[in-house]
């Protein structure tokens, strides 16, 4: 069973707090983890900016990831935020059930 990590940050910790909850509750996602309020910066539509964000980490299996990306996409206040899916390496077989 291959799992993925899919990041993915927010303006508020509401935000960040309603996908998270959201996308567990409808089994998209075995778990997240919200941290921040996290310092940015970032080149955006032509021009460099920055602030404070919210980070969501979660996990999921790859038979779903692709459903989980779109979910947060309809989830989140920005029309296009940063999504992030990187297949995880290695864990234990236990912790991949």
């Amino acid at each position: 069973m291959a799992v993925w990590t899919v990041t993915t940050t927010t303006p508020t910790e509401q935000s960040a707090e309603e996908i998270a909850e959201t996308v567990v509750g409808e089994q998209l996602a075995a778990a997240a983890w919200i941290s921040g309020p996290v310092k940015s910066v970032w080149w955006h539509l032509g021009e460099p900016g920055s602030g404070q964000e919210w980070r969501v980490e979660l996990r999921t299996l790859a038979g779903i990831v692709d459903r989980l990306m779109v979910r947060i996409r309809v989830l989140h206040p920005w029309d296009n935020p940063e999504l992030v899916g990187i297949p995880v390496g290695a864990c234990s077989p236990e912790y991949a059930k």
